[in-house]
Order: structure tokens, then C-alpha cells, then sequence
């Protein structure tokens, strides 16, 4: 490295530094350092100096690997790195107010509304509501089953952990077969009641998180194997089974979720035989599930449709049938490809539960509608769907999370 650009590196670097260290002042503390200086200048010069400072630090190599990772993502124009600042700036510029009113200011003891006497966040409305945003309106001397259910389901789950040679083959076929018949008699038996001796309580009265749980299991394990025949099916050579496959596909894409929820929920029961009942979310389950499976039959075919030729061929080759061609050679490739997308799905389907708040049925998102029309905690909707957001980020980054690890452990040279 020359003297020339370890000068405009230090020299860079202090722009950069002042700049930050200027905002942060003025928004934590109202010190201006700059408050000599004309009202439009002593607001842009912090802007200014960091740009400067960002075009000074901007080399193709420097050899610092923090500093070429910073040029190459974020400081690669002078528009890029003002956009950068700006981000920065309005970032500490926003984390003040709302430190005072999410922690500082804000209220959490108390059981009424009559403790919420500051300023800031009235956190006792969630600590009062928070059986209800968990549970719906499911009776709470019954709170127990739905933990039950969901321990022994996540039990079940975890049988993939016990690593043993006989048991990993059938693994699969427990899977996609056995584990999700089981777990649907088991949340909604337990759950509902109506055997065993246990209560009956009707699926109208789940509700909140737990719900938004049900929801987006069940439909998750559900829509993954249909998606995949649905994909295989429009890469069949059969004209029948490919534009059954095809039409399905662009029907379902091409209709709003809103309006299958209204159509499983208010139509579908007219087509019914009239001593015929199938409940509301064993309905809902179904119409989310039909619908989402186009989405990931579509991202499941991109991952085949990546795979060259030679991969059938060898299949073929060494005399393979299609299934078995299909769900040893082709299919994990493809699915190996394509986790981002079907990860991206997954995360779209269980950000779009709280659609199911117009056919009756109250997951988070719906208990909070109904929590902030209670007189007696009216004002109070922006906690309310704060909490919401914070729940929502937890469960779609850790969904994230898993699948990278995903990627990175099927991860292989190409």
C-alpha cells in the first residue's frame, strides 16, 4: 500500500468518523458542533463530509478485507455511499425517540388502563392481553391442552435426530406420510376435544398465536409435497397429466388468497352434501394449501429445469425408472437449488395468515384487531401490533436461519 492511500484512508476514515460522530451528538444529546454555520450548511455537512470520507476510502484493493467488503457492497459509487449515509444518519436520528417511548417512558406495571399515566409505550395492555394474543379466546383453564399438543408434536418432529442406519430409510416416508396424519389428529383432537373425556371447544373460540401456528404448520407440510407432484406433473411428457398440472397451477396463481379464504369459507359449504360438515380452518388449511402449492410447484421447477441433461441420462443409464430416477438422483439436486426459494415461500405463506381474520378466525393478527376495539384499551393498537411485528420477525428469521444452514450444509462445488 503507497503513502498516497494510506493518506486518503486516515484522511477518509476522520470525515467518516466526524460525520457519525456529529449526528450522534446532536440527536443523543442537542450538541451541534456545526451551529455556527448557516441553518442549511450545518445540516448538510455531516452529509458532505461522509461522502467525501467514503469517496477517499474507495479502492478496487487495499488489501484491509473489511474495508474491500465495504467498497465492493455498499461504497462501489458516490450515489451508493450518500445513500448509505443517509441510512446511517436517519437511523441515529430515530433510535432517541424511540428508545423514550419503548423502554424510558413507557408503562408496564399495573393489571388497567389506568396505569398507563406516561408518555411512552403502555406495555400493560400486551401484559394484559398476552393469554389472548397466545390462545385466542380458547377458555384458560384448558391452556394446557394446546401445550401439550404442540410439546408432543414437536416431539414427533425431533425423530429425525435418533440417527440410527434401519431407522433413517424410512425417514422420508414418516415424513411426508405418517408425521403429518399424526400431528393433525393430535392438535385437533386434543385441541377440539370430543375424545378421551376431554371438553369440546369449537375452533371458533382458537385463536392468536397459537392458531397462526396451526395455520402455518399444516399448510407448510402439506403444500411441499403437493408442489413437488404439481412441478413434476408440468415437466411430464404425458399431455394429460401436464396441462392438468399447468392449468392448476396459473388457476391458483391467478386469484387472490383473500378470495379463496371467502370462497373455501362461504361457497365451498353449498357444494356440499347437507349432512355433510367439514369445519371452517379444516377448510381454511385446505384452500391455503391448494394455493400455496402453485407457488412452490413453480420455485420446485426452476430447480429442475436448472439441472442438465447428463443428470437424466446417467439416471437412465445405470437403469433407472423415473421414480426412482426422480427421488434418488434428480429431485434432491433440484431441491438443493432451489432452499432460498421454497424458503421465501414458506416465509410468504406464514406472513399471509393473518388473511384468515375475514372467514372468523382470530390468529395474532386478529386478536390484536379485536384487543384494540375494547373500550377500555382504545388508543392503545400501536404496542398492540409492535408486539405483532416483533413475534412475526422472530418466527420468519428463524425460519431464515434454518434455511441457510441448509444451504450451507448441501452446499457443494458446481
Amino acid at each position: 500500500m503507497n503513502k498516497k492511500i494510506k493518506t486518503n484512508l486516515y484522511i477518509g476514515s476522520i470525515l467518516i468518523l466526524i460525520s457519525i460522530i456529529d449526528v450522534s451528538l446532536n440527536s443523543f444529546y442537542k450538541v451541534n458542533f456545526t451551529g455556527f454555520l448557516p441553518g442549511t450548511i450545518s445540516f448538510f455537512l455531516p452529509l458532505i463530509l461522509g461522502t467525501v470520507g467514503l469517496y477517499l476510502i474507495r479502492y478496487d484493493y487495499t488489501g484491509i478485507k473489511r474495508l474491500d467488503s465495504l467498497n465492493k457492497n455498499v461504497n462501489t459509487s458516490n450515489f451508493n455511499a450518500l445513500l448509505t449515509l443517509l441510512i446511517i444518519f436517519i437511523i441515529i436520528k430515530s433510535v432517541p425517540p424511540s428508545m423514550s417511548w419503548m423502554i424510558l417512558d413507557a408503562n408496564i406495571s399495573g393489571d388497567s388502563r389506568d396505569a398507563c399515566t406516561g408518555t411512552g409505550a403502555c406495555w400493560t395492555y400486551i401484559k394484559v392481553w398476552f393469554k389472548r394474543f397466545m390462545y385466542g379466546m380458547y377458555p384458560n383453564e384448558l391452556h394446557w391442552r394446546i401445550n401439550i399438543a404442540f410439546i408432543i408434536v414437536i416431539g414427533l418432529g425431533l425423530v429425525g435426530l435418533i440417527k440410527t442406519e434401519k431407522l433413517k430409510k424410512y425417514l422420508p416416508l414418516y415424513y411426508v406420510f405418517i408425521y403429518p396424519i399424526l400431528a393433525f389428529l393430535i392438535i385437533y383432537y386434543l385441541i377440539s376435544g370430543g375424545a378421551f373425556g376431554l371438553e369440546w371447544v369449537e375452533t371458533g373460540a382458537w385463536g392468536g398465536l397459537s392458531l397462526t401456528f396451526i395455520v402455518s404448520f399444516f399448510c407448510l407440510i402439506f403444500c411441499f409435497p403437493l408442489g413437488m407432484i404439481l412441478a413434476l406433473g408440468r415437466r411430464s411428457t404425458l399431455p394429460v397429466i401436464r396441462y392438468i398440472s399447468i392449468g392448476y397451477i396459473e388457476f391458483w396463481r391467478g386469484v387472490p388468497l383473500i378470495t379463496v379464504l371467502f370462497m373455501s369459507s362461504v361457497m365451498f359449504p353449498m357444494f356440499l352434501p347437507e349432512d355433510f360438515f367439514m369445519d371452517k380452518l379444516v377448510r381454511v388449511i385446505i384452500a391455503i394449501t391448494l394455493f400455496e402449492a402453485a407457488y412452490c410447484a413453480e420455485v420446485i421447477r426452476g430447480g429442475l429445469q436448472s439441472l442438465p441433461r447428463g443428470q437424466y441420462d446417467a439416471a437412465k443409464s445405470l437403469g433407472m425408472g423415473y421414480w426412482k430416477m426422480q427421488t434418488f438422483v434428480i429431485l434432491p439436486q433440484a431441491l438443493k437449488l432451489v432452499i432460498p426459494g421454497i424458503a421465501n415461500t414458506f416465509l410468504a405463506l406464514v406472513k399471509d395468515t393473518p388473511l384468515i381474520f375475514v372467514v372468523g378466525l382470530a390468529e395474532l393478527a386478529g386478536m390484536l384487531a379485536l384487543a384494540k376495539t375494547n373500550p377500555e384499551w382504545l388508543g392503545f393498537a400501536m404496542e398492540g401490533y409492535i408486539f405483532a411485528s416483533i413475534i412475526f420477525w422472530i418466527i420468519c428469521y428463524a425460519m431464515s436461519k434454518y434455511s441457510y444452514n441448509l444451504e450451507a450444509k448441501y452446499k457443494t462445488e458446481r
